[in-house]
């Protein structure tokens, strides 16, 4: 398995050289905002980063620096949070497959470890769909509801993952430095009947932070749950990319 091939780590010539041997690149998308009392405010990058490189390591895609930032307005009045407008992080993204065309790349994938830029990937896919000529894939945690299913022993809060059981058991198996279980805790706020019809906010429910039971989380539970999305999302990669080779050996028929 080779190293991870991170361009912020890279020289121009590298990235030309990784660029001519697989010329896909991945962008991982998270949030900065808050995880409970016992992560900390970067759980979604630390967790789209650290897929992405092990994806990297399997297929020798190249990993573009993090999006760093996600639409976190439920969370935008506790310490630490930045959010940007949806739109924003959609804009973001289109400039980056923009960017990257511009130079051999010919597939974007986007690994996203916050679910609010789910939106943003769809659109912003679908916009560049009509703009550019490079397919792009975004995925967020590939079977998700399966493997959470057969590996975590709480239930979700209403289908949310948040500082909950499968974040702290992914975090255990990428960042364990950067947990604190004595101060995890179990909590599942009642829903409102207006939630998610009107502004109540996630914000203004729990007391904690969490969304679930962190308690239940394991290094051993994360390590399964990251196998299994890394795997399936390897899968997904190679089999997008085989079309794109298909299409690019048609082309160099073509010109000669």
């Amino acid at each position: 398995m080779e190293k991870a091939k991170e361009i912020i780590n890279m020289t121009r010539d590298e990235v030309q050289a990784a660029i001519e041997e697989f010329p896909v690149a991945i962008l991982p998308l998270g949030a900065t905002e808050q995880h409970g009392h016992h992560l900390p405010l970067g759980v979604d990058i630390f967790l789209a980063e650290g897929i992405s490189r092990k994806l990297s390591e399997r297929t020798g895609a190249l990993v573009l620096p993090s999006q760093p930032f996600g639409y976190s307005w439920v969370w935008r009045d506790i310490p630490g949070t930045v959010s940007l407008q949806q739109h924003h992080v959609e804009a973001v993204i289109k400039d980056v497959a923009h960017s990257v065309s511009r130079y051999g790349i010919k597939m974007l994938v986007l690994v996203n470890g916050h679910d609010a830029n789910n939106a943003s990937m769809k659109y912003a896919t679908r916009e560049l769909a009509d703009e550019l000529d490079i397919p792009v894939i975004y995925l967020f945690y590939p079977n998700m509801e399966e493997i959470m299913e057969q590996n975590c022993d709480s239930p979700t809060w209403h289908g949310m993952i948040h500082a909950c059981e499968f974040e702290t058991s992914l975090m255990l198996a990428l960042k364990p430095e950067l947990v604190n279980l004595s101060k995890a805790v179990c909590e599942y706020p009642e829903k409102p009947r207006l939630y998610g019809k009107s502004s109540i906010s996630l914000g203004n429910l729990s007391k904690s932070g969490v969304y679930g039971d962190a308690t239940a989380a394991s290094k051993e539970k994360g390590e399964k749950m990251l196998e299994l999305f890394v795997s399936e999302m390897e899968q997904i990669i190679l089999e997008a990319y085989e079309e794109v080779d298909k299409e690019l050996h048609k082309d160099t028929k073509k010109s000669n």
